[in-house]
């Protein structure tokens, strides 16, 4: 039985304006999930007027008293968690083990976050003038525009709105137009312990919605997670408006593993970070550089793990990979096979839709092999369950292979030598860097983000993930009681001692 999800605007949920709808399907059965409004510019004004209006009070909330909301929004979400992570399987297809930690990572950062209105750091320094103060203070900027996708529909979402909501800003979130009912209830979370109205506001649309949040003069920071395409229009867009912006878009990840690894961790993490999410995550592994002498029995074994992969609905225990999420990315993953075809490359396990899967946008898991680098199956992000293998003679060029990509975000090492991690460590170069672990697992307590065509320079969770919603305000205390000039000699100074 399908639902019905409203925009969340001033504290009220409404229809669209126009009274249009579009629906979501569960990509494992391909069946009605919600029928959705869809908003338009006129809906998009209306939220951003709601969170202008909201905007005074919210920021001259004491931070500690926001930050108590935010230890609510984490208790309420830890009791629902199972309800939370349960729709966003249905609605985006990951398996509910995966679904559960989504929620696990909005429950961490919402208490983050909330101790943070504790402390918001800022810092004093000496000052060149006698009776005078400096110190340097975190500000709220005003209005923030929220853009996220589908693959982590409450993880994402959370490294934007909590870090937004803690420094003092208001916000407007446009969802993916593929899981706006997860989007709907994880907002009832924040109304039920006891956001504000007009705080945080919900507009769920296609890509017109996220225009008109980019483009509406009010809005003074656009946060967007999503495709490489669609973040440098967005960040083009923004920019001639003069917006502060923070983009995390693709990757093209890739696992080094040495002669000399632990054998068998390679392979369960490889695995893991390959077909967790379907492939469909900006951490997953999509290449494997493997060194010669490890690789032929190496790539056996991952054939052998692939076949094991039990595929059909996230819900399913006994599932452990769940559909693409629509039949776009189904059609995209499958013309990958024909350029693998073309390129030369062997597609030695999987490449099709499963036969005993009829219904649902499954795709098989799939290794590439013979991956020559520079080619489009080694440079391109596929975004599915597909993993290319190159071989390599060194750790040098193992580096180098990897740090060969237009994106930056996610890089791993196998190797038990100790100099050639921190060889590893120190010339990668992507944001995030594991040794003997998958690409993915990150932590909201530190950066995330990478460099490249991956992002800005910007990063999300942590204390860096501050610096998005928040503007430098410097203050100078004079306590001298007379005008003192601004600069003044060392000379002059240094007499007042004679």
């Amino acid at each position: 039985m399908s639902q019905l999800v409203k925009n969340y605007i001033g504290g009220q949920w409404v229809e669209a304006i126009s009274g249009q709808t579009f629906e979501s399907y569960n990509p494992a059965h391909e069946s009605l999930l919600a029928t959705v409004a869809r908003s338009s510019a006129e809906d998009v004004a209306r939220a951003v007027e709601a969170a202008r209006h909201a905007y005074d009070k919210w920021r001259l909330m004491p931070a500690p008293k926001r930050g108590e909301i935010l230890f609510r929004v984490a208790q309420t979400l830890t009791s629902r968690k199972d309800e939370l992570a349960r729709l966003a399987t249905m609605e985006m297809g990951k398996i509910l083990e995966e679904t559960r930690g989504d929620v696990q990572e909005a429950i961490d950062m919402a208490y983050y976050m909330g101790g943070e209105g504790r402390r918001l750091l800022g810092y004093t320094a000496p000052v060149e003038m006698p009776n005078k103060f400096g110190m340097a203070i975190r500000d709220s900027v005003g209005v923030v525009g929220i853009i996220t996708p589908w693959n982590f529909p409450v993880a994402v979402p959370s490294w934007k709105i909590l870090p937004a909501l803690i420094a003092g800003n208001t916000i407007v979130w446009k969802p993916a137009e593929d899981t706006p009912a997860t989007a709907a209830l994880f907002v009832q979370m924040f109304e039920e312990a006891g956001l504000p109205p007009g705080v945080l506001n919900l507009v769920c649309g296609y890509g017109d919605a996220g225009a008109a949040l980019v483009d509406h003069p009010d809005v003074r920071i656009i946060s967007f997670t999503g495709s490489t395409e669609t973040g440098i229009k967005v960040y083009t867009q923004a920019a001639r408006l003069g917006k502060k912006v923070t983009l995390e878009m693709g990757g093209k990840n890739a696992i080094i593993v040495m002669d000399d690894a632990n054998f068998d961790l390679a392979v369960e993490a490889i695995t893991w970070s390959a077909y967790g999410t379907t492939g469909q995550r900006c951490t997953a592994t999509s290449r494997l550089i493997a060194q010669k002498g490890i690789k032929p029995r190496l790539l056996e074994a991952l054939i052998a793990k692939a076949k094991t992969i039990t595929l059909g609905d996230g819900l399913d225990a006994a599932t452990r990979m769940g559909p693409l999420v629509n039949q776009k990315a189904l059609d995209k993953v499958s013309s990958y096979m024909d350029v693998a075809r073309q390129e030369g490359v062997s597609i030695v396990v999987g490449g099709q839709r499963p036969s005993e899967l009829p219904k649902g946008y499954f795709f098989q898991p799939t290794i590439f092999d013979g991956v020559r680098p520079g080619v489009r199956v080694e440079q391109e992000e596929i975004f599915g369950p597909v993993l290319s293998v190159v071989e390599v003679e060194s750790l040098e060029e193992a580096i180098r292979v990897n740090n060969n990509t237009r994106y930056g975000l996610s890089s791993s090492i196998f190797t038990e030598n100790v100099n050639a991690a921190f060889r590893a460590i120190r010339d990668i170069t992507t944001g995030i860097v594991y040794v003997n672990h998958g690409t993915t697992g990150a932590e909201i307590q530190f950066p995330f983000g990478g460099t490249r065509g991956t992002g800005n320079g910007m990063r999300e969770a942590g204390q860096a993930g501050l610096n998005s919603f928040t503007e430098w305000k410097s203050v100078y205390v004079d306590f001298s009681g007379r005008l003192q000039r601004a600069q003044i000699d060392t000379d002059s100074v240094l007499g007042n001692w004679t």
